[in-house]
Parts: structure tokens; sequence; C-alpha cells
């Protein structure tokens, strides 16, 4: 740790907000708008460089281009487009659509509509406050159309998990507090909870809980499920399971690869943690109790990783059920009222074990 202290970064919904009001006062003033001020929801506010700024007859447009801070974020370094159109003498209303780079919501769970634009909530309240703050009093009864567009948005989203929520053509406009906090696990806890959402809304009793696409993949091999029951919690196992307990999925399978599974089963609900060496002792400890295993206890406390324990141990049957049956025994004291089962993928793409 270089001791360097984080730098925030700002929301696609926060973005969108600035590009808009920048658009709406280059309508309003008929002339070019080099930066714009917002009060962002968590209660600061925030300055945004305006670029690109064309204005020709009743519409203008311009971008801001998205500042992710120290965050590692697909959509940093985005340009988030807006193009302002007033019709005068016509019905008085806004009108915020999403234009090339955004995507449409395919799927029921998620919180707008199947068939609208992916623009959330709170994004389309910041967006509605700075139209009604740019235009305070209007007395020609006007429409306001605002167009959000990303122009690289939709080859962005291949590298999301939209497509699986039902989100297909591009990105969301996203965001509640118009901040992202650096190395924050928020975005990713926010796409488990939505993507348990949708798998409850598209009819799945089931939720697989993968911490990875390798394990995923295999449990996609051996279960007859729907797309949308596959959820990729990745090192967010304890919230995952919480989510599950809390929207009420009737069953959950947690499918992971030997290594992560002993981070689980070590109690960890967190499972990036670096804690290998006390991982493996803890695994020696259990691997004692048992006639099946204890001959393994004095490999667990000389192998480097735990799988080289799986692999040195000629993938033994006794080992991988113990560890599939600790992580159960976890998973009860996180989530109780969840019925839960266990799938250990292989290294190489195989099942290698499966709890009852």
């Amino acid at each position: 740790m270089s001791g360097k202290e984080l730098r925030y970064g700002f929301t696609t919904g926060a973005c969108a907000a600035a590009a808009v009001k920048a658009a709406a006062q280059m309508l309003r003033d008929q002339g070019m708008v080099r930066e714009v001020e917002l009060m962002l929801p968590c209660g600061i506010g925030a300055k945004f460089q305006v670029h690109g700024g064309v204005l020709r007859d009743n519409t203008a447009s311009c971008y801001v281009v998205k500042d992710a801070g120290d965050d590692p974020d697909v959509t940093n370094g985005a340009e988030i487009h807006v193009t302002a159109r007033v019709e005068f003498f016509s019905k008085n209303q806004i009108v915020i659509e999403g234009g090339t780079g955004i995507g449409r919501v395919t799927k029921p769970g998620l919180a707008v509509p199947v068939g609208e634009w992916a623009i959330n909530p709170v994004p389309r309240s910041m967006i509605l406050e700075v139209v009604k703050e740019v235009f305070a009093v209007r007395c020609i009864p006007a429409t306001l159309t605002f167009t959000i567009s990303i122009p690289n948005g939709e080859e962005l989203a291949k590298k999301t998990l939209n497509e699986r929520l039902g989100i297909v053509g591009g990105l969301s406009i996203l965001g509640t507090t118009g901040v992202v906090k650096p190395i924050s696990a928020k975005a990713w806890t926010d796409t488990v909870d939505a993507s348990v959402d949708v798998a409850l809304a598209c009819g799945a009793r089931t939720v697989v809980l993968a911490t990875g696409r390798s394990s995923e993949i295999v449990a996609q091999k051996h279960l007859s499920l729907s797309e949308e029951a596959f959820v990729m919690m990745g090192d967010h196992f304890g919230y995952a399971m919480r989510s599950c307990a809390t929207k009420e999925v009737p069953e959950v399978v947690v499918a992971g690869q030997f290594a992560k599974l002993v981070k689980i089963a070590c109690g960890h609900e967190q499972t990036h943690v670096t804690s290998s060496q006390m991982d493996l002792d803890a695994l020696a400890w259990w691997l004692r109790e048992s006639p099946a295993t204890s001959h393994l206890e004095q490999m667990a406390r000389e192998a480097n990783t735990a799988r080289h324990l799986l692999e040195a141990s000629g993938y033994h049957p006794p080992l991988m059920e113990l560890v599939c049956s600790r992580v159960l025994k976890v998973c009860a004291e996180v989530a109780p009222w969840v019925k839960t089962r266990v799938m250990l993928a292989g290294y190489h793409g195989e099942l290698l074990y499966f709890t009852p």
C-alpha cells in the first residue's frame, strides 16, 4: 500500500444529469456551456467539464466524460452524450429517452419496467430536477426531449452482466448517490441483488451462486436451469447468501472450485481475503479428526495452496466431501432458512462433488 488516498469518481447517472443540465442551458441561453455544477443525491456538490457542444435550431448537444476516480470500472472514460430538443406549442412535458449504446430492459425484476430504457429511477429524478431548475419559468407550452447515448456503450456492455440481467443493446444509466467509491464492492453487490431479483421474477426456484465463470460453466452443464438462475457472486459469498435469504429464495447452490470453497469452509464471507496458510492449517485440523482423511493432515500442512493439496491427494473423495460439508455448515450459519447444496467444480471443467 502506498498510503495514497484513493480518488472518488462519478456514476453514469451523475454524468448524464450533468450533460442534460448543460444541454438545457445551451437551449435556454442559445450559447455554449463549458462547465456545470450539480448537487448530487449524497449531498455534495460537483463540477463537470462539458465537451463537444453543438447548437442548432431547436436542438443542443454535448457530452461529459465519465471519471470513475480510482475505481476499476469499464465505463471509466466513456462519453455520456445528450441531445436536447424543444418543440414549442406542444404538450407541456419532459421526455427522457435512450439512444445509441443505452440498453433496454427485457426481463422483469429490475428497477425499470420491461420495455423501458435502462435509465434507473435516481438518475431519472436527477435529470428531471436539473431540467426544472434550468427552465424554472416557462410560460410557453413545450415538449423538452433529452436523448442520452454512449457511442461505444454496446461494446462496453459486453464486459458487464447486463445481457444476463435482461438489459440488451447497451449500458444502464445507474447510481443512487452520484459518486463511485474507489475499489468499492458496491457495484458488484448491487449486481448480485439485481440478478437474484431477475431470477425470482423469471420463476427460478433454485439460484446458483458461483464464485467465478469456470465454476458457473460446470454448474450450467449439470443443472437444467434457465440462464437467469445463475448468479455470479464472485468473492461476495456472505452478501450473496444473505441477499438470497432476504429475498426468500427457496434453494441455493453454491458452486466453486476447491480453493474458494476452502475459504468459505473456514468462515470467510469475503473470499478475496489472503490467508491461505491459515486456511490450510484449519483444514489440517479437520482432516486429523476422521480416519478417512487423517493421513492427509501432514500433506495439508506442507501444501503450498489448497489446489496443491487437492491434486496431491489424488482428488481424495473424503477430502472433497469434508470441505463441502463444512461449506454447508457455514451457509447454515449465514442464511439459516435457505436450503443449500454445494457443488465442487474441477479446474478442468469437470464436476468433482455435489452434496445431496
